[in-house]
């Protein structure tokens, strides 16, 4: 990172890798804070390199949203989860295997923040995406599946 940015300049692109995945260490390291801020950095230099809805800036918005969900702020991590979903509809189709997996990691922080009236269309979507990407039978599609039967009975029950 200190080399990129002396041999870059700090709001590089070649920079915004290094943050990235010096922010997946420390998540995976229990650091927390620290990767946030580097996330959040990685973010904004993708944002203004390539323009708000690149492929890389999906990569920042879904990461930063998973480490708000790993620390409990998930009211923080669904708008941003909404914006990479939305920006992967755009960019890719809604249709698309790729867009499954967003609608799935919306609908589930939803589902976790008791809004199951609004999780469970965008998991039925998802799980008829990934059915016609994939077939009943994958596990994949099963997994999806077993989420949407599991937000089903709790909508029931």
């Amino acid at each position: 990172l200190a080399i990129d940015e002396k041999r870059f300049g700090p709001e590089h692109f070649e920079v915004a890798i290094d943050l990235y995945n010096l922010a997946g260490l420390l998540q995976t390291t229990n650091r927390p804070a620290e990767a946030e801020s580097m996330y959040r950095r990685a973010l904004a230099i993708d944002e203004e390199s390539f323009g708000p809805e690149h492929p890389n800036v999906v990569r920042d918005l879904d990461k930063l949203a998973q480490l708000l969900q790993d620390t409990n702020r998930l009211a923080e991590a669904i708008p941003i989860y909404r914006r990479a979903l939305a920006i992967e509809e755009k960019r890719i189709g809604p249709e698309d295997a790729i867009v499954a997996i967003r609608l799935d990691n919306l609908a589930g922080l939803l589902q976790d923040t008791n809004q199951l009236a609004e999780a469970e269309p965008l998991m039925r979507r998802a799980l008829a995406i990934i059915t016609s990407w994939l077939g009943a039978d994958h596990p994949s599609t099963k997994k999806i599946q077993t989420k949407y039967d599991a937000l089903r009975d709790q909508m029931d029950g």
